[in-house]
């Protein structure tokens, strides 16, 4: 097979053991899992191929957990993201009326969570990594262009079909892609999932989410900032080099007005919010701003179909769980396609799809929930709420056991964990 079908001709049939619609992070890494576990798949998404790894495509960057980098080590991405790659090793939390907060002396209510706690658990991992959306997407694509999986970027479906036999995806030029099993990882407003007649659940919260750079002139020590402020959470996650990246959680309408704002208003807001415990701060690049909510699909499997990904779930970014989400699904589905594969089973067969389910549904689930209890908890100044939370921040806090609960699950580890997500081949 050839690295990309970016060339094959109009009106040609593609056939391989899966296709995957949608070449994001979750769906690249899928593809990346299968080809290593001698599946042939197909991976087609409506832009570009290079559109996807552009820096104005993703402001955002993600809190990678210490067991998906160990899954993207075994598949061969992490030589290209290592040198954009910050390890974090050390989260503080606060819940307060100030952002202004430093590891060594924090304000108001506390929580602080040390890799170092964990260190002989873990083989000296961090508690995770922070790298920028756009190095993750290049990475992924560069990885993806060496192996044995087919590309088509751009591609559009025109229309789906599911048969005993398998599934067909006619794209719109009148090319064919055949295989047993179709995966949709094609986002929150996924054609895959609304074709399976899968539905949804979910609500918007009614804030926005405002991601910008910074470059800061006190070095931040791998130390990522969770402050609870009345206005709504304001994380700063360490980047490489003296940078972090902020999402500023505000309504709708200021936020708006923080990305129409001109630069020096921006950057007026930006340190009143910001306090100095990191010295002066410059904003660095453009702003971006994402809807925040959460959306569940009432099923991760139909006739010859999965959902990865924001395809099967999208929750807020206050505890930096949703991508992490989605590499655990593609984990997951991999490793029992490869395996149902060996059996000579049927991949697209309701028996095998209904093992990811039950891998991945009660997990993600429990994670969805969990992030929008903890997002209403630090929604509200009430007085009386905010002395519950601060009560629990600083038992949690002086309980050991706890704080490595609460590390191994940010870190991905807890639960039963696929092998590529232990650092093993699959």
């Amino acid at each position: 097979m050839t690295p990309s079908a970016r060339n094959t001709p109009a009106d040609a049939e593609i056939v391989a053991d899966v296709v995957i619609v949608g070449a994001g992070m979750a769906g690249a890494t899928l593809a990346l899992a299968l080809a290593a576990g001698n599946l042939s798949c197909v991976l087609v998404d409506s832009r570009p191929f290079e559109a996807l790894t552009a820096p104005d495509f993703d402001g955002r960057a993600s809190a990678i957990s210490f067991a998906a980098w160990r899954g993207w080590r075994v598949l061969g991405a992490v030589g290209a993201l290592e040198p954009h790659a910050q390890r974090i090793e050390q989260i503080l939390v606060t819940d307060g009326r100030a952002p202004g907060a430093s590891v060594r002396r924090p304000s108001g209510a506390w929580l602080r969570f040390d890799s170092a706690e964990i260190a002989g658990r873990n083989g000296g991992e961090p508690l995770g990594y922070l790298i920028e959306n756009r190095h993750i997407r290049a990475a992924l694509a560069q990885a993806v262009l060496a192996s044995r999986v087919q590309v088509i970027a751009p591609g559009k479906a025109a229309q789906i079909s599911r048969e005993a036999g398998g599934v067909t995806v006619t794209l719109e030029d009148g090319r064919r892609l055949k295989g047993s099993l179709l995966v949709g990882a094609d986002g929150k407003a996924s054609r895959v999932r609304q074709d399976a007649g899968i539905g949804t659940a979910g609500w918007n919260y009614g804030d926005t989410g405002v991601v910008a750079t910074v470059r800061i002139n006190r070095d931040h020590e791998g130390v990522a900032y969770e402050h609870f402020l009345p206005g709504g959470p304001f994380a700063i996650l360490p980047l490489t080099g003296r940078r972090a990246s902020l999402v500023w959680t505000e309504k709708k309408a200021r936020g708006a007005a923080l990305i129409r704002a001109s630069p020096e208003a921006f950057e007026a807001h930006l340190r009143r919010r910001f306090g100095a415990f990191l010295g002066q701060v410059e904003a660095e690049g453009p702003r971006f701003a994402y809807p925040l909510g959460l959306q569940i699909a009432d099923s991760l499997t139909a006739y010859r179909t999965a959902l990865i990904g924001d395809a099967a779930h999208s929750v807020h970014p206050i505890a930096g769980q949703g991508l992490n989400m989605g590499l655990k699904d593609a984990a997951a589905l991999a490793e029992v396609l490869i395996e149902a594969a060996r059996l000579g089973e049927d991949l697209g067969a309701a028996v095998v799809l209904d093992r990811y389910a039950r891998w991945r549904g009660v997990d993600n689930m429990g994670v969805a929930l969990a992030t929008d209890a903890f997002t209403r908890l630090f929604a509200t100044d009430h007085p009386l709420v905010r002395t519950v939370r601060d009560a629990g921040m600083a038992v949690v806090n002086r309980i050991g056991a706890a704080r490595r609960m609460f590390m191994a699950e940010a870190g991905g580890a807890s639960g039963d964990l696929p092998r590529l997500l232990r650092g093993e081949s699959v």
